[in-house]
């Protein structure tokens, strides 16, 4: 949900129309085209709405959601005012559609800053049951199909808490881990990122990933989670067996927890710029309905991805 004039957004949708329309010219595809393009003719039927023009067509449902939003935030006013307030507002329009169950989930951030994003969601979805902490990962898709879940990984947290305490940490942790299970594979493998591995060196930043480990392994003893660790020791069984003997993780980490956001937000953009990865995120988890938020770099590959992954994380919900 934000300007539909933005280039990327178009070019996607573009790329999408194209696909669609040559589709007609030919009847015969092999069997994992026609596929994708069954994919894309779905796309194409989907329904686009803008807010000003909704209010148009129906007023009354527009009224339900100023009134949603308005008792949400204890804030009093005319309807007329308050309606043009919303309808002003693509972020908090679309955040109350996925309230009043009229939208599955948002995607944003391609013009919008993460706090833009993240405030409406907060202040109307709140937090999900049980969980703590509202933190944000990337789903990265490497070349490296021997590491990882056939090389694909959750980074987190890459784009949202700035230094995140010890508690947080673990509870990230967690919540990675059910992300992990809801969109990668069954089993997550979690390492708690350092430039430390198992006391090698000594610093308050490293004491931090200990506790936080220390605090893991206490309230959530069903994971499969060590630290600290450093990245070699995390993903290179040879390297794990030298620096982190008997370490549960055993360099095969598939979900990277990272000790802090300067740490989380280089190390996903390395792997993507430097490494050749598909990066898709920011994901927001912790919401209590799927709310993602796209870096304002993104391509319009990163907005198909992130809103097929939001749509299955909606069915989950």
């Amino acid at each position: 949900m934000s300007k539909i004039e933005n280039p990327v957004k178009l070019e996607a949708a573009r790329a999408r129309m194209a696909n669609a329309r040559a589709s007609r010219k030919k009847m015969d595809y092999p069997a994992d085209v026609e596929a994708r393009l069954e994919d894309v003719r779905q796309l194409v039927l989907a329904q686009f709405i803008d807010a000003g023009l909704s209010a148009l067509k129906d007023g009354r449902k527009v009224g339900g959601h100023s009134d949603r939003y308005f008792s949400n935030k204890l804030v009093r006013g005319s309807l007329n005012i308050r309606d043009m307030i919303l309808l002003n507002d693509y972020l908090t329009f679309g955040i109350v559609m996925v309230k009043a169950n009229d939208a599955d989930g948002m995607v944003a951030g391609a013009c919008h800053s993460t706090a833009d994003t993240l405030r409406p969601a907060l202040q109307i979805l709140k937090t999900a049951p049980g969980v703590k902490l509202v933190s944000a990962f990337f789903v990265m898709d490497t070349v490296f199909k021997d590491q990882g879940e056939n090389g694909t990984f959750l980074f987190a947290d890459c784009g949202l808490n700035q230094d995140p305490t010890p508690e947080e940490l673990a509870a990230i942790a967690d919540t990675s881990s059910r992300s992990f299970k809801s969109l990668i594979g069954p089993k997550p493998v979690i390492a708690m990122l350092s430039h430390s591995t198992k006391g090698s060196a000594k610093h308050a930043l490293v004491d931090k990933v200990v506790e936080a480990t220390r605090i893991a392994h206490e309230e959530y003893p069903h994971l499969t989670l060590d630290g600290e660790l450093q990245l070699d020791a995390a993903l290179v069984p040879s390297v794990a067996k030298s620096k982190a003997p008997g370490s549960p993780v055993n360099g095969h980490a598939n979900v990277l927890i990272f000790p802090n956001l300067d740490a989380g937000n280089i190390g996903y953009k390395l792997v993507q710029r430097l490494g050749g990865a598909e990066a898709y995120g920011p994901m927001l988890q912790g919401i209590a309905k799927p709310v993602n938020d796209l870096s304002r770099g993104c391509s319009w590959q990163d907005i198909v991805g992130v809103v097929a992954l939001t749509a299955v994380q909606a069915q989950l919900v």
